[in-house]
């Protein structure tokens, strides 16, 4: 392999690796007879692929593989939901074209480099992955382009190659200078027929950890290419899609003509037939955007994203649709929005308010002529009496069952308005502000109906804290613009006992607990609980530290012969790689980041996992079973791999679409945010010592500079934006663990935060979990704020400094003999991780 590559590998490094192999196999292949179907059998029959239907240079998967039974029930699970994911923006009626005409013409970056999901550690190691081309291959079309795509391949190589070269050249080979650094889609000039009967073209983006996103054509914009393509083939064809296969938004300003636009995001390892399934009519999409679309000048600036030390959050609580809606600004596909290939009705059929619930039933009826699902979405508009508001705030959804034209379902849909009390700084605390307070409902944000209004008397003190997380130099913007007024005639108004809702007041006097077991240790053996189990070298620093379960991110230490607590990746399913090698020292894996040269003559051993959907695609399911069924799958190989904790779900805020790491996150929205990691954490932890880690705890909103960079907010922005999320889920699941963020909140590290860390997350939020750091590394340069210590996340009740290193333990000794660490302090921490390794042993 050329030089370049192996920097290209690094760049997307952590192949995670496994130790133990399942031996169990079958012999699977698609059905012949219908292989568009979807689904994966058993079979004897290893018929070998023929050369011809392969796409060259793409390493995708063979038509007949070996695969574990739990490959291919996880696969047909997955199957069933995948077309729910996609978002179809535009459609004029020429889709679905059905299976009788078998030959299209496929164009753009995705056909043969179709994208599963982002880079770094939200990459998925799954057996095989077909690309658009194979998918479309395999359903039995005749694909008429293969000279442009032969032609393309050839200048995407060039492209690459000299982007390699130059990143190496101008980082000096530094390697987290290079980190995520992603190629933008080159300009090409390529012969392609203009005129036909079915042309889809596959726009691609990847983006990943550590680099944000760009606003230049090849990331946010289009380029030329691209742009004079997709119109040419909208104007010539007679039916033309244009296809996002995308982790987040790209400007789609200037293409009015094209008729048929679908949002297929990045599906995991059935992407490209989830496709074909859709193009078919096989399935239909069924999605809602999770996060705004729109052209990139509509989005507020966030003047300084991206700066290496500040990152202002001088926007407040106007995040996503809450500032669209709030200024009244046009946008391209608003929150929420969605099509299907059929249409929907719905009509508010009831409302009452028993004691501070609200709850609603609306019918929704299938009024066109295919099959499909349509979401409901409950909105809240606060009075906003003595601060601010939002026009409105979503406050719950629901998804109806598949419904046959002409059929209809009720929905019901509730919420307990004191879950959505305003923070107001002045007197710190969460209040339900006098007024009234008008409930909608509809299928996006922008087409909404009042279905009640519920009347406060007097203002309501909800829950009376403490401001915890200090104060940035700037005051959070306020729109100028004046609500409209609506006509609210008919709408049925119940008033709020305030009787219903009973103040709550936290006093931060919170217990920890020591194990007596902690207590008999050695101060060396208690040091070394709250340092994840190091190696020397590079292994540790990307996330390659366990020997338990090769290349898996990292463990605990193996102290008074306790089991270690074996951690991997995610979130996009567990992150495992393929192949390894066991020896006396443990397992190894072959080919990531740090690895050392595989010895001769030992055993190569193979894994696979199963890759499920990026986050953001998850969110735009609008759907909690297929989430929590994400979670199963996942949970369920945790357990065949003997993983405990997998450090997934994250659920930052799309802040930014510029922010490289939103693939991996789920919503602009709070509660979307929220409600989604909930369902995924109750799915993996149904299973027996498989737990989560919700992460990055709080504000982790771009990849600059992140070890170093400060997200500065008010603490009302970071109460009901940044850490709503967190404290649903909390609530809601239980998650085992939670990671804090490697960025500072208004000059402190998130780690080294007592007030956000045990104030708030364990007093405010009742948290009783495992805290631990995202994987510190020392780093140089010049930056504005210093990196993390050990102690100091000892001292804000952190319990694990992560991956860890000989520093970090001497650190804490050192700490302890000098009085900056108390013993108390140690042991809290210490056991924490004591606990939860003699749990996990039962």
């Amino acid at each position: 392999m050329k030089f370049y590559n192996i920097i290209v590998l690094a760049l997307l490094i952590f192949n995670l690796v496994l130790a133990n192999p399942i031996k169990k196999k079958c012999i699977v292949r698609n059905k012949p007879s219908n292989p568009s179907n979807g689904s994966i059998e058993d079979t004897d029959n290893n018929t070998p692929t023929d050369p011809a239907n392969e796409a060259p240079n793409n390493g995708a998967s063979d038509t007949t593989t070996d695969m574990n039974q739990y490959e291919i029930e996880h696969i047909n699970t997955l199957d069933k939901y995948l077309a729910e994911c996609t978002v179809l923006l535009r459609r004029n009626g020429d889709f679905p074209i059905g299976k009788k005409n078998k030959k299209i013409y496929l164009y753009g970056n995705g056909v043969r480099k179709t994208i599963k999901g982002g880079t770094g550690s939200g990459d998925v190691n799954s057996r095989s992955f077909d690309t658009i081309e194979q998918a479309f291959t395999k359903a039995g079309y005749e694909i008429l382009t293969k000279d442009y795509l032969d032609e393309y391949d050839k200048i995407y190589e060039e492209a690459q190659t000299e982007f390699n070269n130059n990143l190496w050249k101008n980082s000096s080979g530094n390697f987290f200078a290079m980190m995520g650094a992603i190629m933008p889609e080159p300009d090409y000039d390529i012969p392609y027929e203009k005129e036909g009967d079915v042309a889809v073209f596959v726009l691609s983006r990847v983006s990943g950890e550590g680099s944000d996103r760009k606003p230049i054509k090849g990331d946010v914009y289009l380029t030329d290419t691209e742009r004079k393509m997709v119109l040419d083939l909208a104007k010539g064809f007679k039916k033309f899609m244009l296809v996002l296969n995308t982790g987040g938004p790209v400007d789609l300003s200037g293409l009015e003509d094209v008729k048929n636009i679908l949002v297929l995001s990045q599906l995991g390892v059935n992407t490209s037939k989830t496709l074909v399934d859709i193009i078919t009519g096989d399935k239909y999409p069924s999605g809602k955007l999770a996060t705004t679309w729109t052209k990139y000048e509509d989005y507020p600036t966030n003047e300084n994203f991206g700066d290496n030390d500040d990152t202002d959050y001088k926007e407040g609580v106007y995040v996503g649709y809450r500032y669209f809606d709030s200024v009244n600004a046009d946008v391209m596909y608003p929150f929420g929005f969605g099509l299907g290939y059929t249409d929907f009705e719905f009509d508010v059929k009831s409302a009452k308010l028993v004691g501070e619930k609200f709850e609603v039933s609306v019918s929704v009826k299938n009024i066109g002529k295919f099959k499909g699902k349509e979401v409901l979405e409950l909105y809240l508009s606060k009075p906003g009496t003595t601060i601010d508001e939002p026009y409105q705030i979503l406050v719950n959804f629901a998804k109806t069952k598949e419904l046959k034209p002409n059929k209809k379902q009720t929905l019901k849909l509730s919420f307990k308005l004191s879950d959505f009390a305003s923070y107001d700084e002045k007197t710190a605390t969460y209040i339900l502000d006098k007024g009234k307070y008008v409930v909608r409902v509809g299928n996006s944000s922008r087409n909404t109906k009042p279905c009640g209004i519920i009347k406060v008397a007097s203002k309501i003190n909800v829950r009376k804290v403490a401001n915890k997380l200090g104060k940035p130099e700037f005051k959070d913007f306020v729109p100028e613009t004046k609500r409209k007024q609506e006509k609210l005639n008919g709408v049925k108004e119940f008033t709020l006992k305030t009787s219903s809702i009973k103040q709550e007041t936290i006093n931060y006097d919170k217990k920890y607990e020591i194990s007596e077991e902690v207590k008999a240790l050695s101060n060396e053996e208690k040091a070394k609980l709250v340092i994840g189990a190091y190696k020397d070298g590079n292994e540790s620093v990307i996330g390659n530290a366990s020997i338990t379960a090769a290349g898996a991110a990292g463990e605990t230490a193996r102290v008074a012969d306790l089991k270690p607590v074996v951690m991997a990746d995610g979130p996009a399913g567990l992150r495992l790689s393929k192949d390894y090698y066991i020896d006396e020292s443990g397992a190894h894996g072959i080919g990531g980041y740090g690895q050392t040269e595989t010895p001769k003559d030992v055993e190569i051993l193979h894994q696979y996992t199963t890759a499920i959907p990026i986050g953001t695609a998850i969110a735009q399911s609008w759907n909690r079973k297929f989430a929590e069924l994400c979670g199963d799958i996942v949970g369920s190989e945790m357990e065949i791999f003997k993983i405990q904790l997998w450090l997934a779900p994250a659920l930052n805020i799309h802040r930014s679409i510029l922010c490289g790491r939103n693939f991996e996150y789920y919503s602009e929205d709070p509660f979307i945010s929220g409600a989604f990691a909930s369902s995924i954490t109750q799915g993996v932890q149904k299973h027996n010592n498989t737990y989560v880690t919700i992460k990055h705890f709080a504000a982790n909103n771009q990849e600059t500079n992140r070890y170093f960079s400060s997200s500065n907010a008010s603490e009302r922005a970071l109460r009901e934006i940044y850490l709503k999320g967190f404290e649903i889920a909390v609530k809601e699941a239980n998650p085992k663990a939670i990671m804090t963020s490697y960025n500072l909140i208004n000059g402190i590290h998130t780690s080294e935060s007592k007030e956000l860390t045990s104030d708030i997350l364990r007093n405010e939020f009742g948290f009783d979990g495992i805290v631990m750091t995202d994987w510190v590394i020392k780093m140089g340069g010049n930056n504005k704020y210093s990196g993390p210590i050990a102690t100091n996340v000892v001292k804000a009740t952190g319990d694990i400094y992560m991956p860890g290193s000989k520093s970090d333990y001497e650190n804490i000794l050192e700490s302890l003999d000098n009085g900056d660490l108390s013993m108390e302090e140690l042991e809290i921490s210490a056991s924490r991780i004591y606990n939860l390794a003699k749990e996990l042993e039962i």
